[in-house]
């Protein structure tokens, strides 16, 4: 990295003796709770922190969750292993010891074109369209038989749109929605494209490379919008998060304490404050492996998009 860059650094948001996430996923804000929800994929858990009181909740689900967003009835829609569910977290029973159940139902699955595989990144456009992309569970396989998936507000998931990616990651959509993100987080590909984006159609093309991070310590994982347009991608095996200009110019850069942070999301009051999740690798972890990071990094992010339709 250039020491030209500008580096702030993120702390530590979770007290001593939080146990870690083993992969935590998919940050998404939302305003009316002032809470941060994300998931631990391998525990198959959703988490909630209300920020302002620092109480935490979690919901354990039947299959593994990777990607989450809210519907406008306050559901949520997830991918997990074997498709996406409508998902309700009861309030009742909620311990501090022991996750509650979440009640959910199946609403679509596609045909996985490999064994073993299951859904990654997702959110939703700012039509409030829910995308999101599949991959063999076993990264190291390196099997480009992963695909991004669009379900929409009649709740039809879509055939694939984009085919033979490794490691599916990094969605994201401009403050105006006419320009959408998507990376491949697998070693061997380590690639961030843009695309522009038909919002009356829901549909990317023009496809080409927005960031190579060969050129760049660390591989893309996820990623979050601020509403100068700039696209914040998560280095994944850097400790960093880096911010990339609309024009691909890297411009801003975190340092997180974990070697793996995996997605960002802004949240807070204002919308001011950039939230990172991390994954505890299962070698050489440190203390901060797999907790939840902030940082005010001096800009605010775009409120993310409900889903359009009807959970």
């Amino acid at each position: 990295m250039s020491a030209a860059v500008p580096m702030l650094r993120a702390e530590r948001v979770e007290g001593q003796g939080q146990v870690p996430a083993t992969v935590g996923e998919s940050p998404v804000w939302r305003a009316a709770e002032q809470a941060l929800y994300w998931v631990d994929i391998p525990a198959r858990k959703i988490v909630r922190l209300r920020v302002d009181t620092a109480t935490r909740s979690e919901w354990v689900l039947p299959e593994k969750v990777a990607c989450i967003a809210f519907g406008r009835d306050g559901k949520v829609l997830a991918g997990c292993e074997s498709g996406l569910f409508a998902v309700t977290l009861p309030e009742a029973d909620v311990g501090v010891d022991a996750p509650a159940r979440a009640l959910v139902t199946k609403l679509a699955a596609p045909v996985f074109s490999a064994p073993d595989m299951r859904f990654n990144d997702g959110r939703c456009d700012r039509q409030g369209r829910f995308w999101a992309g599949t991959m063999v569970q076993d990264m190291a396989a390196a099997v480009p038989a992963g695909a991004l998936y669009r379900f929409d507000e009649r709740g039809v998931l879509s055939a694939p749109v984009i085919e033979a990616l490794i490691v599916q990651n990094g969605l994201a959509w401009s403050p105006d929605g006419r320009t959408m993100y998507l990376s491949d987080s697998h070693p061997s590909r380590r690639l961030v494209w843009t695309f522009d984006y038909d919002i009356d159609e829901g549909r990317p093309h023009n496809r080409r490379v927005f960031a190579d991070l060969h050129r760049y310590e660390g591989r893309p994982d996820g990623a979050a919008i601020d509403v100068d347009g700039c696209y914040w991608i998560c280095a994944n095996d850097a400790g960093r998060v880096l911010r990339f200009t609309p024009d691909g110019t890297l411009d801003r850069q975190i340092e997180v304490p974990a070697i793996k942070p995996a997605m960002c999301a802004f949240g807070g009051r204002e919308l001011d404050t950039l939230f990172v999740t991390s994954i505890r690798p299962g070698v050489g972890a440190t203390e901060h492996d797999g907790h939840l990071f902030a940082v005010r990094p001096g800009v605010q992010g775009c409120a993310e998009a409900d889903y359009a339709g009807a959970l």
